[in-house]
C-alpha cells in the first residue's frame, strides 16, 4: 500500500473550490465559525462526504463527521482524520481545509483500492478552531475531548454579540449527536506548518511530536486621563505608557531567558483614544506560548510579578482576565514513528518538530493517541492570502497520511 497514491488532481481541485467559498467583493476569504459563509463551506463539504458514500453525523457543537464503516468493523473504535474549515479574516486556502479534504481523499482512495479496514475511518471537521468569532479557539474539538461542557460552549458570546448555539441553529448545523459520541482509536491531523522551518531545511514532512502550551490573558490598566501638554511626566497616571512597558518587559525577559518562549500583544485599545489626552485606560491581550509547562508557568509568574510592580511604579490599577489556558501536549510516539517510516519509504526527507500553533489535535489527544503531519509553508506565512504550499508537498503529505491510515486502520 505504501506505493499507492491519492488522487492528486481531485484533492487539489477541492482545495481550490473550497478556497473560493466565502470571498467578499474584494476577493478576501473569510469563513468565521457559524457564519453564513461557514455554512456555504460546510454545505460543500457535506456534499462531498455524501458523494463518497460516507455516513454524516453532526453533533450539538456543530462538529461534522463523515463515517466510513461496514458491518464487519462497526463495533470498533474509529480512526479519526481531520481538522477544520473555518478561517481567520482575509485568510489563505490551506489552513485546516487541507487536513479535512486530505482525510476525505484518503478514504476515497482506500475505497477505490478495495481496502477493507478493520476499524471505521472518520473524517472530522471541527467547529471554531480559529477562535476569531468565538473564544476559545479549538472550541469544537475541546468540547469533543471533554474539556468544556457543551452547554457552556453553546452559550459563548461572540465578538459581534451573537451566541454560538443560536448561530449554529441559524445555519442548520446545530446537530443532535452528543459531543464525544465517537471516541477515536487514534487521531491524525495533516496541516501546513504555518512556520518557516521545513522550507528553510528543504524538508517535506514534519512529524510533529509535541505542541506548545498556550496562555491567553486580557489585561486592563486604569490610569487617569489628563491634558497631554500640561501634565508633567513625573505626575502622570498614564495607562498607555504602562501598557507599552508590558510589551517591552516580555521581549526583554524572554531574550534574557534564552528559552523558546514567545509572547504577543495581539490587540490593544486606549480610552479616551485622543491624541492630546493621556490614556485613562488600556485594554490589551497577551498570548504566551512554550512547549514546556514549567517554563510557561515561570513566564506567567514573571509577568504577574511585573504587573504588580507596574501598579506601584506607574500609579495605575491593573486587572487580569484569563481567556484560555492549554498545557503543552506530547503526541503519541508510535504514530510519530509511523509518519517517519512512511516518509522514508516514499523517499521524503522528514524531521521531528514542535508545533508553535494550537490545533484540534491537542484537544483530541486528551482522549486518544494523536499526532500531526506538517508540510512546508512558503516563507512561513499563514493566516494571510499569501499562504502557499507547493502542490507536490500537498500531495506528499496526503500520501503519508494515507500510509499512516493504512497502518492504524488495517491492524487490530
Amino acid at each position: 500500500m505504501s506505493h499507492q497514491s491519492i488522487n492528486a488532481e481531485r484533492l487539489l481541485t477541492r482545495i481550490r473550490e473550497l478556497g473560493a467559498i466565502g470571498r467578499n467583493d474584494q476577493g478576501q476569504l473569510t469563513r468565521l465559525a457559524a457564519s453564513a459563509t461557514d455554512k456555504l463551506g460546510r454545505d460543500r463539504l457535506v456534499a462531498w462526504l455524501r458523494a463518497a458514500g460516507l455516513e454524516i453525523a453532526v453533533d450539538r457543537i456543530g462538529n461534522i463527521f463523515g463515517v466510513w464503516q461496514s458491518q464487519d468493523n462497526a463495533g470498533q473504535s474509529p480512526l479519526m482524520l481531520g481538522s477544520h474549515i473555518d478561517t481567520v479574516i482575509n485568510a489563505g486556502i490551506y489552513d485546516g481545509s487541507y487536513g479535512v479534504l486530505a482525510a476525505l481523499e484518503v478514504i476515497e482512495t482506500l475505497k477505490e483500492q478495495g481496502f477493507a479496514p478493520v476499524r471505521p475511518i472518520v473524517v472530522a471537521a471541527f467547529t471554531n478552531e480559529e477562535g476569531v468569532r468565538y473564544a476559545p479557539d479549538m472550541l469544537g474539538s475541546l468540547v469533543h475531548g471533554g474539556g468544556l461542557a457543551v452547554e457552556a460552549a453553546l452559550a459563548t458570546v461572540g465578538t459581534d454579540g451573537t451566541t454560538l448555539g443560536s448561530e449554529l441553529a441559524c445555519i442548520g448545523y446545530a446537530g443532535t449527536a452528543e459531543p464525544g459520541f465517537l471516541k477515536p482509536h487514534a487521531y491524525v491531523e495533516l496541516h501546513i506548518e504555518q512556520g518557516p522551518v521545513l522550507e528553510r531545511e528543504a524538508t517535506t514532512i514534519g512529524a510533529v511530536e509535541n505542541l506548545q502550551g498556550i496562555s491567553w490573558q486580557r489585561v486592563t490598566i486604569d490610569g487617569v486621563a489628563n491634558h497631554a501638554g500640561t501634565t508633567p511626566m513625573a505626575m502622570r497616571s498614564d495607562a498607555g505608557l504602562a501598557a507599552a512597558r508590558v510589551g517591552l518587559f516580555l521581549r526583554e525577559h524572554i531574550a534574557r531567558s534564552n528559552a523558546p518562549s514567545v509572547a504577543t500583544i495581539g490587540t490593544m485599545r486606549f480610552e479616551p483614544d485622543a491624541i492630546n489626552v493621556i490614556p485613562s485606560r488600556a485594554v490589551f491581550t497577551i498570548d504566551l506560548r512554550d512547549p514546556d509547562e514549567d517554563r510557561l508557568r515561570a513566564l506567567e509568574s514573571a509577568l504577574s510579578g511585573f504587573l504588580d510592580r507596574l501598579e506601584q511604579e506607574e500609579h495605575v490599577i491593573v486587572s487580569v482576565e484569563r481567556l484560555a489556558r492549554f498545557e503543552p501536549v506530547s503526541f503519541d510516539g508510535a504514530i510519530v514513528a509511523a509518519i517517519e517510516v512512511s516518509a522514508k519509504a516514499r523517499g521524503l526527507k522528514s524531521r521531528r518538530m514542535t508545533s508553535g500553533a494550537g490545533h484540534d489535535a491537542q484537544m483530541i489527544a486528551r482522549i486518544a493517541p494523536a499526532a500531526m503531519i506538517f508540510v512546508p509553508s512558503r516563507d512561513g506565512i499563514s493566516h494571510n492570502p499569501r499562504e502557499h504550499t507547493d502542490p507536490a508537498d500537498l500531495v506528499a503529505g496526503a500520501n503519508v497520511l494515507l500510509d499512516v491510515a493504512v497502518r492504524l486502520a488495517g491492524s487490530p
